[in-house]
């Protein structure tokens, strides 16, 4: 009898050791992300947003050059953060209080969870003016707000809080698309610079906003939280999540591009003439839903972060930070009863965190470039000259802009 031919009966071998491995690793690196991605969605908060709009309608689509190019030092100063919590398991707070002492991560963590409370403000301030545009009043916006911000903090599983941030974050990024497809026509010259003092205020102040101090605490903390985190993992996510939120950056600017220069961009009813003006009656509801999303996302992310580097600083468990997200919203939920228009304030004071910055940048710098505390991944060469070149940029940018 003929013998079988043996490639017609037995496929070729297939290394499945090596397609089992890569399996894993796409697994693993899935089950990590989060925390980059959140710091950096949560960063296009309500400041963000209307400083982002209002560049738009003061020079239209002179700033996007700049936004973009933002991406760099938001990258470089996020990424270390991330490292460290990947590499140590630890977060900011509880690494400087080993390293250093107990005073010197309460003198940093404190400053930032104090500062916060402008941010809360202008979060706060935000969803009460969004869902104003559906005929919700303050009086029952704000604390329903309020209620759901602090029930969803203090439930506990940082991993059950981080599942809904995700989809928030996937809400926000749908209804930003249409400010994209309202307004997409690029300038023939991109790159414009000015000496108006109002366009140096404009550059200085994005930049200066572009890392807020809470950032460093959350993306550590968390991402130590986080099991399966890698160096490699953390770099991905970070670049993602640097690129994506500046283009968001970018479809605010162009949404503000299309509107007139007298828009009023701080009351209700102002908001949503300016944005029917350029896309219909459906875009002021959009642009409403988004910005309630985007608000309530950098609540819970800014809560985490700064409550966590007081609790680490303190060496207490994190169960006890109840009553810092408590203490650091209440005052948020009560000024805009009594100042009718807070985001006009609020977006000056959140430039001058930039000065707060300054003690978690250099502390997170130097445990990033320390052997002992990082070992093989400590930074060297291009990654340590990269980090101090991009969060000395940052500082100076927003010193000039309080200047």
């Amino acid at each position: 009898m003929p013998v079988a031919d043996s490639s017609l009966a037995m496929p070729a071998p297939v290394n499945l050791p090596a397609a089992a491995d890569a399996t894993r690793v796409s697994r693993r690196w899935f089950h990590a992300w989060g925390p980059a991605w959140l710091v950096m969605i949560a960063d296009v908060d309500a400041a963000s947003i209307l400083t982002g709009v209002e560049s738009g309608v003061a020079y239209r689509y002179d700033l996007i050059w700049f936004l973009l190019l933002l991406i760099v030092p938001l990258f470089f100063v996020q990424e270390a953060a991330g490292r460290i919590g990947a590499v140590t398991g630890k977060g900011l707070g509880e690494l400087v209080r080993e390293r250093h002492s107990r005073r010197t991560s309460l003198a940093i963590a404190l400053p930032v969870a104090a500062a916060d409370i402008a941010s809360y403000i202008a979060e706060y301030a935000a969803i009460g003016l969004a869902l104003g545009i559906f005929g919700v009043p303050l009086y029952l916006s704000l604390p329903a707000a309020f209620i759901v911000h602090i029930g969803l903090v203090s439930r506990g599983k940082y991993v059950w809080v981080e599942r809904v941030l995700l989809g928030v974050s996937a809400v926000f990024i749908v209804l930003v698309g249409s400010a994209l497809m309202v307004r997409g026509i690029l300038p023939d010259n991109p790159v414009f610079l000015s000496a108006s003092p109002s366009f140096v205020f404009l550059l200085a102040a994005n930049a200066g906003a572009v890392v807020m101090p809470f950032m460093l605490f959350y993306q550590s903390s968390a991402t130590a939280e986080k099991v399966g985190s890698t160096v490699l993992g953390v770099r991905r996510e970070t670049l993602i999540g640097a690129v994506v939120s500046e283009i968001l950056m970018v479809a605010f600017v162009m949404l503000g591009a299309g509107m007139r220069a007298s828009a009023d961009l701080f009351t209700t009813s102002g908001v949503a003439a300016a944005l029917a003006s350029v896309g219909g009656w459906l875009l002021p509801y959009a642009f409403a839903a988004g910005l309630v999303a985007a608000a309530f996302l950098a609540l819970v992310v800014i809560s985490l972060g700064s409550a966590w580097g007081v609790v680490e600083a303190l060496g207490l468990p994190r169960g006890r930070a109840f009553w810092i997200y408590a203490g650091e919203s209440v005052p948020a939920v009560i000024i805009p009863f009594l100042y009718p228009h807070p985001l006009a304030l609020v977006l000056l004071l959140m430039v001058a965190l930039v000065f707060i910055l300054i003690g978690p940048g250099v502390l997170v710098g130097a445990l990033a470039s320390d052997e002992r505390v990082m070992g093989r991944q400590a930074s060297h060469g291009f990654w340590k000259a990269a980090y101090w070149g991009s969060l000395s940029a940052i500082v100076l940018c927003g010193v000039i802009a309080v200047l």
